[in-house]
């Protein structure tokens, strides 16, 4: 059935005025998205986007003590009145023995599952459902904060994994074990216990079975997958990463013939800077589109303290970048999304309403060059800011992540509110705001296309 189409001068009042929520009083009436070529398609037209990573809905979706629904209910209605009605969300985690990892997981053990978290997940999903947004969800995770790849190591290789903050080798040592996984049968076979546990989910609170549901937009293998360092091309331990990424995506296409798959790779970064190595592990017909991600203070470009001497340099770096990946997607035939991409207030101020001139303009440049390269027909799709804080705020003046503490966006190993978007934070959400209307206007505006995958 065809979506009902709000009338364009409701949806501006809408993204104009986020106290005015038409959409949650219109029956959603939701389609699958899929791929035409370099395109996403919705209901016979390109679909593009803004969006935010939601990664915690889950957990505030929760009947359990980490649940605060009221909450996740006011979050999602602030976000579809902003326009960003694509939230990419954890859908894994596995309870790990490293110190700022989160806690409960929904895999406690291997094949036992927190059924509140998994029903938070429910909920999540059928709230947006009611919104007409859709859901991309990670599956697993290259980094500790949730467990795991190397937690699905420690399960059948080891008593504990390495804690990158707690071990004689630091980040270097967790990293080369978290990218062990993709070579260990046992492990890869526990993860592929839990993707058929998930996706053969069917919802508790709308009664939709997970494959059928058009709310989900994508299945995506892990958040950042990293093949490992400094391997040379004809690595076996490169090839087996490629051949875990084909095989998964076909697996979950097994499993689910109506949904995306993407990988979750921040790009050639998240690849040893190799091109060549990117190309590669997305050339697999099972993947359906491409993602990267940017984060200029992680990676060396830019700092807080320096705005003036690291600002400019950061936005060409990351300009550079972006075209990088377009040509990459042109080239595979794919679209491709920034689904992860954030920067910090000013002197790394975390609290909500703090100063953001730098984060502002990086904001400003960063999605002009997302719009016009969409606009302009190329495989940029959308994008996802990480992350919304929306109400969510530290509990503590150290701004260290507790059990127990309310969820701001920032994982729990990062000083929370850190690179949260808040409520308060006017300025940044402004600029969001434009862009997200912007976007949502090429594809309103845009002649119809047919669907292909998947």
């Amino acid at each position: 059935m065809r979506r009902f189409v709000l009338p364009a001068f409701v949806l501006a009042l809408s993204i104009l005025l986020p106290g005015c929520l038409p959409f949650t009083s219109v029956t959603s009436h939701q389609s699958f998205v899929r791929v035409r070529g370099t395109h996403f398609v919705l209901d016979h037209r390109p679909y593009y986007y803004a969006g935010v990573n939601l990664w915690y809905g889950c957990y505030l979706g929760s009947p359990g003590p980490t649940g605060d629904r009221p909450r996740l209910v006011r979050e999602l209605d602030s976000l579809k009145a902003f326009g960003l009605a694509n939230l990419r969300v954890l859908g894994a985690s596995e309870q790990s023995t490293i110190q700022h990892s989160i806690k409960p997981a929904i895999q406690q053990a291997p094949g036992v599952y927190d059924e509140n978290l998994l029903e938070g997940l429910d909920f999540l999903l059928a709230e947006m459902a009611k919104r007409d947004m859709y859901a991309v969800v990670f599956l697993n995770n290259y980094w500790e904060w949730s467990g795991g790849m190397a937690q699905y190591v420690g399960w059948t290789d080891s008593t504990r994994t390495a804690d990158p903050e707690n071990s004689p080798g630091g980040w270097g040592e967790f990293m080369d074990s978290s990218a062990t996984f993709y070579g260990k049968p046992r492990a890869v076979a526990l993860y592929y216990r839990y993707l058929r546990a998930v996706i053969g989910r069917r919802n508790t609170v709308n009664g939709r079975l997970y494959a059928q549901d058009p709310t989900i937009m994508a299945w995506q293998l892990a958040n950042e997958p990293r093949p490992g360092r400094g391997w040379k091309a004809d690595d076996p331990r490169l090839f087996g990463f490629y051949r875990w990424v084909d095989s998964t995506a076909h697996y979950i296409h097994l499993l689910d013939t109506n949904h995306l798959v993407s990988t979750g790779s921040e790009g050639t970064v998240g690849m040893d800077m190799s091109e060549q190595y990117f190309l590669e592990a997305h050339r697999s017909q099972y993947v359906d589109y491409l993602t990267l991600h940017l984060w200029p203070k992680n990676w060396g470009w830019f700092d807080p303290d320096k705005i003036r001497e690291t600002l400019g340099p950061s936005e060409q770096k990351a300009g550079a970048y972006l075209a990088e990946h377009i040509r990459m997607a042109r080239q595979l035939g794919k679209p491709i999304v920034m689904e992860e991409f954030g920067m910090s207030r000013d002197s790394a101020n975390c609290d909500a309403g703090g100063p953001s001139t730098a984060r502002d303009h990086y904001f400003g440049v960063i999605l002009k060059m997302v719009y016009d390269s969409a606009r302009a027909g190329s495989p940029m799709a959308g994008s996802n800011i990480w992350t919304w804080g929306g109400e969510g705020r530290a509990a503590h003046p150290d701004h260290v992540w507790r059990v127990g503490d309310p969820f701001v966006g920032d994982p729990p190993q990062e000083p929370q509110g850190f690179n949260s978007i808040s409520l308060g934070d006017r300025s940044t959400l402004a600029i969001i705001q434009e862009h997200a209307f912007s976007m949502l206007n090429i594809g309103f505006s845009a002649v119809p296309l047919s669907e292909d995958r998947p």
